[in-house]
């Protein structure tokens, strides 16, 4: 037996026609889970359907029911019966109906079938009463629908599913199918079912009707009772019941056995009152299935069924493309289902230009690959007035108004015809499906426009959520890509300051050297500076954790840095630096690199502002109360000729400076930044006199301290 790919068997099911849930029947289920359901109730929902009224009428008048001769209408017809006997008879005909319309099934003989799963209905019904399940109806469709994959595979795979539909319904089936179908009827019918959006366990019980007992011992009723219907409908005739095999729904071998067999002649009498002959039919319990009646062939009724039909499939194919993990993917998807859904065995897919002037090939197929750089002009020709009108076209060989372009196409294609489809999101034209075609088929796809449309939109619709995806991703990665450059940039401009230091400093330790003095404070110096570019790299990095705040002597941090500046050479020969600072100490909370990435921006700045020489002093002002707390007042001043007013309104913000060096314009938005963390501020004045830099950092008392 060939086996066919299991993406091709879901393709089937998908365009197999597979029917929607009937109305009348989710109203039904709806109405039978109510506390009470009154004749009245049912009445009105039985008027609805002519075919349900029909045969409601029709077993309430037989011999069986009637007495008196006289013909009952409705109401008097459903109180004759009963209202168990209406629900399970709404029930069985309204899914009778339904899949009785199934395609590729006109030449078998579907009796054992719907035999066996009136089987199943009626002992899933009989156990969920002795379970005190409560939704009685819903296990009654359940075991009614408990085998529908095995239809809805015949009708997707009829030559290759044929010989597996004869079989009994067991294991060694649910085996077969996997290796020929790579699927499952179990599966299947979930699947179909799931479609119906049942706020229900009813898929799940199709799934597991063939799962292994103990694995069902704990799951929901519904599940245990289909599961239990179908042993039981399948159970050879005049063979004894396994002892316990009620165990899964909690149900003794006695009653069991009580359900099993007063179920042969309900079925019967279902099957008489549906109209389904089973004269002929080897004994109930035996095993295994057609059609009851033809279905009506009523056009209203099949214009509603296509509806729903496309309606299914519009949404099967949302979810279809959405599927597809790249443009080449999407736009081959496209193309494959063009030739599932209708038969578009030759298609090209075309997309508008940026500038909205051309169309360009982006999915030609194996076939038409000279197509790969072909475009055409949107100026004028049916093409053009495909994508602005948004509407299906037509393009045939012969006609005058054919401009080059077009005649090339269908040159290529080699068809008498060409379809335009066009891809709409929205009110955007993305582009075009072009596909070749006989000229026959015009007038049958001009038929099924409106699906034609539906599926250009769902397409245009999954290229435009890919374009974005794409865009968003391609931001991300900008902004990542963005950091990272500018992370970077952080790290060259911080480090460079220790590392300016320290080649001063080798120079000064040359000199002591040349002259025999000691160096040990030079070499602590430069000792402190190579850690310091360390611990900037790894903080900027983040590979390690910065370094824990201590309290510091705010003085003796910027004492060290102005003797630094004053020892190290940094300093051209005319620019002078001076720290002026308390006595007492001066408690801060902070990590000493921190505050001499801080005060070495600062005055760096300020040496670059003064070319021709100047003064920078550091100062410590003492105890400023601001907003009711308590700040050192930290100056660095400068005699520089001032800042701009442009520079000075976003004095903060990194810049690309016209200072010389690449990293340049960073050092101010760092030293906000580490100012921050220490919990103060930085503010800024400028004039023709200097600038000076006031930086407020929280006074730690010693009863803070002591907390």
């Amino acid at each position: 037996m060939n086996s066919v790919h299991p993406d091709d068997i879901r393709n089937r099911l998908l365009v197999a026609r597979l029917p929607a849930m009937p109305q009348i029947l989710i109203k039904l289920i709806d109405l039978c889970q109510a506390d009470e359901v009154g004749v009245n109730e049912l009445s009105k929902l039985i008027a609805n359907d002519a075919g349900l009224t029909s045969r409601v009428l029709r077993v309430a008048n037989s011999a069986a029911y009637q007495r008196s001769g006289r013909k009952l209408g409705l109401p008097q017809a459903l109180t004759t019966l009963g209202a168990d006997l209406v629900k399970s008879l709404l029930i069985s005909e309204s899914v009778f109906q339904t899949f009785n319309g199934f395609p590729h099934t006109g030449g078998t003989d579907l009796r054992p079938f719907w035999k066996h799963s009136l089987a199943a209905a009626v002992m899933a019904r009989d156990l969920a009463k002795t379970m005190q399940y409560p939704q009685v109806e819903e296990a009654y469709l359940a075991g009614l629908l408990h085998d529908v994959g095995r239809l809805a595979l015949l009708a997707a795979a009829p030559d290759t599913y044929n010989f597996n539909f004869q079989t009994a319904d067991d294991g060694d089936l649910c085996a077969a199918e996997q290796k020929s179908l790579q699927i499952s009827h179990a599966e299947a019918g979930a699947w179909l079912i799931e479609r119906w959006e049942m706020d229900s366990y009813l898929a799940d019980a199709v799934l597991y009707h063939h799962e292994n007992p103990a694995r069902v011992m704990m799951a929901h009723p519904l599940i245990r009772i289909i599961h239990l219907a179908h042993l039981l409908s399948d159970h050879p005739p005049d063979t004894p019941l396994p002892a316990e095999m009620g165990a899964v729904c909690g149900v003794g071998d006695a009653k069991l056995l009580e359900i099993y067999q007063g179920c042969e002649a309900q079925v019967l009498q279902a099957a008489a009152h549906l109209g389904i002959d089973l004269s002929g039919m080897p004994e109930l319990l035996a095993s295994a299935l057609t059609p009851i009646a033809p279905a009506i062939n009523n056009p209203v009724q099949q214009r509603l069924a296509e509806e729903i039909r496309n309606r299914a499939l519009t949404a099967e194919l949302s979810q279809v493309f959405s599927r597809q993990k790249d443009g080449t993917q999407l736009l081959d998807c496209v193309r494959q289902n063009a030739r599932i859904l209708f038969d578009l065995d030759d298609t090209a897919v075309f997309l508008v230009s940026s500038n909205g002037r051309l169309l360009v090939s982006a999915s030609v197929g194996e076939q038409r690959q000279r197509l790969d750089s072909f475009s055409i002009s949107l100026a004028d020709g049916g093409i053009a007035d495909a994508v602005a009108s948004q509407h299906l076209a037509f393009l045939e060989r012969g006609r005058s108004s054919l401009n080059l372009a077009e005649e090339q196409l269908l040159r290529t294609f080699n068809t008498p015809c060409l379809l335009c489809l066009p891809l709409v999101a929205g009110n955007r034209s993305l582009g075009l499906l072009i596909a070749g075609l006989e000229a026959w088929r015009v007038a049958e796809l001009q038929r099924q426009e409106k699906f034609l449309l539906i599926f250009g939109n769902q397409a245009a619709n999954a290229l435009q959520s890919a374009a974005k995806e794409r865009g968003d991703i391609d931001r991300r990665i900008a902004t990542i890509q963005e950091e990272h450059l500018k992370n970077s940039r952080k790290i060259v401009h911080e480090a460079n300051n220790p590392l300016s230091i320290i080649k001063n400093y080798l120079g000064v330790l040359d000199d002591k050297l040349a002259r025999q003095e000691p160096v040990d404070s030079e070499l602590s110096i430069l000792n402190e500076e190579i850690d310091r570019v360390g611990s900037i790299i790894k903080e900027f990095a983040r590979v390690a954790q910065p370094a824990p705040d201590t309290m510091l002597d705010i003085n003796k941090v910027l004492s060290d840095i102005v003797r630094l500046f004053r020892e190290s050479r940094f300093l051209p020969p005319a620019v002078q630096i001076a720290a002026v600072l308390p006595d007492e100490p001066s408690q801060v909370s902070g990590t000493s690199g921190v505050i001499k990435q801080i005060f070495v921006n600062l005055i760096k700045n300020a040496v670059e502002a003064m070319p021709k020489g100047g003064r920078i002093e550091v100062i410590n002002n003492g105890i400023s109360r601001r907003g009711g707390i308590d700040y050192f007042s930290l100056l660095v001043k400068d005699s520089g000729p001032g800042l701009p007013d442009d520079v000075l309104s976003k004095l903060f913000t990194p810049v690309r400076s016209t200072k010389a060096g690449d990293n340049r314009g960073l050092g101010l938005s760092i030293v906000h930044g580490l100012v921050q963390k220490l919990q103060g501020s930085i503010t800024c004045k400028s004039s023709a006199l200097g600038t000076v830099f006031e930086i407020l950092l929280p006074v730690r008392h010693a009863k803070s301290l002591v907390q």
